[in-house]
């Protein structure tokens, strides 16, 4: 069994959702997700920070404003 390692960078973030995952970054992509990981009473969110942490929920949250940051140039 390997070692699951989780993305330490938003460069690691991205390569896992795009390369890894196959998933576009776009932006009707990355607002679902964000309402999502946003609503602290939403089953996937609460699933989320359960499995993952809620630092590492926080972490990804951030990343996702980031990348929809980039779409708005």
């Amino acid at each position: 069994m390997s070692d699951i390692v989780f993305p330490t960078t938003y460069e690691e973030w991205r390569h896992c959702i795009e390369e890894l995952g196959g998933i576009s970054l776009n932006r009707s992509y990355i607002d679902k997700r964000l309402a999502e990981l946003e609503d602290g009473q939403h089953t996937k969110t609460r699933e989320f920070e359960k499995l993952y942490g809620l630092h590492h929920l926080q972490q990804t949250i951030a990343w996702f404003r980031q990348a929809a940051s980039e779409l708005a140039g």
